[in-house]
């Protein structure tokens, strides 16, 4: 099935109890009749059951295009982290919008990337699972055209993935994940761990190297000097193999690094590296972009640094209604653990609306979060009521994908215009 055919039926799938926050009348509408009806969040005869997510439409739009110049600007290729959203739908927006490919976590994932007909895969993992390492073997050996690396970063790990893979028809791409440092996450620790590793592979003819690769994300005491220095190790390290004739059997370089926190960094040195033996594929990984945020990333998104480069825009809202108020201090409302995320910050009480008119949620703050209800401090003068809706803006991108299946795509005044499947 072709990615186009895949995509569409998306849109057959039938509307049901599975889904959050649909209307509870379109029962039976398959994705896309519903869809088309373009119903408006709010609508009391046939509106959305509260709580509800959704994504901008304008904003998704302006995130999509931003990062796609930021990649262009800078020399960049862009392989964004399909583990925020798992949202097929996007992928194939963020390909639409120059990706190079798209970055996963988990052989799931990437059989979902699969299932959607994703052809360029970097996995940032190294990955041991012998029954997952043989699918990969087939798609490889099935599509010609299907381009998947993933990390190494243990002898280990490279004689489990060669003893998996024994009797391939192609080599599996790899590249040797540096740690980012003592503390850090994966990732060899030395210079001498590295070559290890790279001999390790060089003596596996199931795996064939093509570059190394980090996240700067793990850096302890992350700073720029500390950032900088951790970037400059890697492109020295991929400088060295180049120089040791580690890569002759690749067509060219990878060189890959970037989340959402530092990607400037990545940029500045990346555009510094030398010229080697073969093209450099300089790849960018990072993932929040897409929704970005009103908490974490907000604060530590990149374009705080270099205003100049743009501004990416939060796309998502969590509506939920008040559902009791029981002192003139304290309102609840009926979106909690299971709906938003909370892992970084609590949801940001952004505005209300009451009768179809919406205003700033003014001396209101989320306090806390129960399995189904968000805890609301009103200061005095804060006009709330049971049965107001009130817009949450969340923190932490991957864990508000990951709580709704299908999610609704509102222009601002409210229409809906799209659904995004997610496969969590």
């Amino acid at each position: 099935m072709s990615s186009s055919e895949a995509l569409a039926r998306l849109a057959e799938e039938r509307v049901d109890h599975r889904f959050k926050g649909l209307p509870p009348d379109a029962d039976g509408l398959t994705v896309g009749e519903l869809a088309a009806q373009r119903r408006n969040l709010f609508a009391e005869a046939d509106g959305f059951a509260s709580p509800v997510l959704a994504l901008s439409a304008e904003r998704l739009e302006h995130n999509l295009a931003l990062m796609e110049t930021y990649a262009a600007r800078h020399g960049l290729a862009f392989a964004p982290h399909g583990k925020t959203s798992m949202a097929p739908q996007l992928f194939h927006r963020q390909l639409e919008h120059g990706a190079w490919g798209i970055t996963l976590a988990v052989p799931h994932q990437v059989r979902v990337a699969r299932a959607f007909g994703v052809q360029r895969v970097f996995l940032a993992n190294e990955l041991v699972d012998a029954p997952a390492l043989r699918w990969i073997a087939g798609e490889l050996a099935a599509d010609p055209d299907f381009r998947f690396v993933c990390y190494v970063d243990s002898v280990r790990g490279v004689q489990l993935m060669d003893a998996a893979l024994n009797g391939s028809a192609r080599p599996v791409d790899v590249v040797v994940e540096l740690g980012a440092g003592d503390g850090a996450r994966t990732g060899v620790r030395t210079q001498a761990d590295a070559r290890a590793v790279a001999d390790a592979v060089a003596a596996a003819a199931t795996l064939r190297l093509v570059g190394v690769a980090g996240y700067e994300g793990e850096v302890p005491q992350a700073d720029p000097e500390r950032v900088h220095s951790y970037l400059h190790r890697l492109v020295a390290l991929a400088v060295e193999f180049d120089k040791d004739g580690r890569f002759t059997d690749a067509q060219e370089i990878v060189v890959s690094a970037g989340g959402s926190a530092w990607f400037d960094a990545v940029a500045d040195v990346f555009a510094q590296i030398p010229e080697l033996s073969l093209p450099v594929l300089k790849l960018l990984r990072s993932g929040a972009y897409v929704s970005h945020d009103d908490g974490h990333y907000r604060r530590i998104t990149p374009f705080t640094r270099v205003p100049e480069e743009g501004a990416l825009e939060p796309a998502f809202r969590l509506w939920a209604q008040v559902v009791s108020r029981p002192t003139p201090e304290q309102a609840f409302a009926n979106a909690g653990k299971r709906d938003a995320a909370y892992d970084l910050d609590l949801p940001d009480a952004q505005v209300v609306r009451r009768g179809g008119v919406e205003r700033p949620a003014d001396g209101i703050t989320v306090t806390g979060l129960s399995d189904q209800h968000a805890w609301l401090r009103t200061e005095p003068g804060a006009d709330l009521e049971v049965g107001d809706w009130i817009g949450l803006g969340l923190s932490h991108p991957c864990t508000s994908f990951d709580k709704w299946q299908l999610i609704p795509v509102a222009e601002a005044d409210g229409t809906v215009v799209d659904y995004i499947r997610t496969y969590f």
